[in-house]
């Protein structure tokens, strides 16, 4: 069922390649917003559409939604499950629930908000240019190798869902990172970081970041930004734009 710029599917047992035929066809005719009931697992939900279309979804999607995307918004009602915001490049993923492994692998642009926990390598080799810095911001906390080979962009952890005193446990973190800049909230202990990563205390010019990043967060999740910006930051950082340099040079 359709509206004038409304597209509407329940998707069932509706394979990856017919479901992503349609979503191109209908963003080819105009269609500015699609609802996807009865998501099952179909992949690449949002790639190759390129235009500002905004896709609501019911279910769960499979690997490599919004993977390449450059311009749609994705707001997802439930879980994802790996690699989503794989390589984008430009435009908005909302998860109510949790993301799974590689979360934002290689992202070069566009903004990716997870209310709950996030897989392993969530950020691996996040990267930017000029303007285009790609935005990662989770709720909840991560598993090993968080922001491995990070090479740019901004990476919030918010550990929203840790008992009081409790520690994130994810191990690794930053391990070969050369670029961008991670934010934790809560606390981490030395052998958690890789050896790659500098901690210092967040600056003005961190918590005008932090002010923006947490509080488009909050207004998806219902949220209090002011609350949430009370809790201890941690800023990671990387100590050498070549960690591995050596390995290469004689």
């Amino acid at each position: 069922m359709s509206g004038n710029n409304t597209f509407s599917l329940k998707v069932e047992e509706l394979s990856h390649r017919a479901l992503n035929a349609k979503l191109r066809e209908a963003v080819a005719n105009g269609i500015q917003r699609i609802e996807l009931r009865e998501v099952y697992g179909q992949r690449y939900i949002g790639t190759d559409l390129n235009k500002p279309v905004q896709i609501e979804i019911y279910g769960t999607p499979g690997n490599d939604m919004g993977a390449f995307m450059n311009g749609p918004s994705i707001v997802v009602h439930g879980n994802v499950q790996d690699g989503s915001g794989n390589t984008m490049d430009d435009g908005v993923i909302v998860v109510h629930g949790h993301a799974g492994d590689i979360t934002g692998l290689a992202a070069r642009g566009g903004k990716i908000f997870i209310k709950e926990d996030v897989g392993y390598r969530v950020g691996i080799h996040m990267k930017e240019y000029g303007e285009k810095k790609p935005l990662l911001v989770i709720g909840g906390t991560a598993q090993d190798f968080l922001g491995e080979y990070m090479a740019g962009g901004t990476l919030v952890l918010l550990g929203l869902n840790l008992k009081e005193n409790e520690g994130h446990k994810a191990r690794f973190i930053g391990t070969g990172m050369h670029g961008g800049v991670i934010y934790l909230r809560g606390n981490v202990e030395d052998f958690q970081l890789g050896k790659e990563v500098g901690v210092v205390e967040p600056d003005d010019n961190d918590y005008t970041v932090l002010q923006s990043a947490v509080g488009e967060f909050a207004s998806y999740f219902d949220y209090d930004a002011e609350e949430l910006l009370k809790g201890k930051f941690l800023k990671l950082f990387p100590l050498s734009s070549r960690p591995y340099g050596r390995l290469y040079t004689h």
